[in-house]
């Protein structure tokens, strides 16, 4: 599903214009994308849990020229499905 796909199917269900439900679909994502950028846990009951770990710096290897180099740490989001959302799947 695209978010194209997603704004669509929330105009459906709730009777919106597309205009306000791409609004309401963007909303939505910036309101997760900011929490997650303050450092907080975005828990969707029913559904999962976006998150963010850090990743230690650490060395690897260029895969061109066999070179070390070193990666630097950085902050990776991660999501964590809810069992009913596991449920549903299986």
């Amino acid at each position: 599903m695209s978010k194209q796909d997603l704004i669509d199917a929330v105009a459906e269900k709730c009777d919106l214009t597309k205009d306000k439900a791409k609004a309401a679909v963007e909303a939505v994502m910036e309101s997760i994308a900011k929490s997650m950028k303050d450092g907080n846990d975005v828990r969707i009951p029913d559904f999962g849990t976006f998150k963010v770990t850090k990743r230690k710096a650490r060395e690897g290897i260029n895969p061109l020229t066999k070179a070390p180099i070193k990666i630097p740490a950085s902050n990776v989001p991660k999501f964590s499905p809810a069992k009913k959302l596991k449920e549903l799947l299986n």
